[in-house]
């Protein structure tokens, strides 16, 4: 695999995407100022990213890497499905995932800015 490969998209959901951007979460936002700033081990983060069918709410092309922030409606057994859908269909694509509650993310985003750098250090390899 390619070091910077592009997963293809719906040329659609770039509009949307753009959308997202502009009305992020406050779990996004705050961990997007994280990404952003920190530039994680010299690895570049991009928001709302749009391949195959779905949107990422963060990802690396170096690492093959989507980081997912779940919300309460992601408790709701059809989303979660989804989610679980949308996943292994990206997985078959060789991204790999990170998920992140979105409770943690505002009240531990330290704690999961290092597990997101724990991953870097054991997986960057695999990308």
């Amino acid at each position: 695999m390619s070091r910077n490969k592009i997963i293809p998209y719906r040329k659609d959901l770039k509009i949307l995407a753009r959308k997202l951007r502009k009305n992020s979460t406050l779990s996004e936002i705050l961990l997007w100022s994280d990404l952003r700033q920190k530039q994680i081990l010299g690895f570049q983060f991009h928001r709302q990213v749009p391949m195959l069918d779905y949107i990422v709410d963060f990802y690396c092309h170096e690492l093959h890497l989507a980081i997912e922030i779940d919300g309460e409606s992601h408790s709701n057994e059809a989303i979660a499905d989804n989610d679980e859908i949308r996943q292994k269909r990206l997985e078959e694509k060789g991204i790999h995932f990170l998920r992140f509650d979105d409770l943690e993310v505002k009240q531990n985003r330290e704690v999961i800015i290092n597990d997101i750098i724990s991953w870097i250090e054991q997986n960057h390899n695999l990308a």
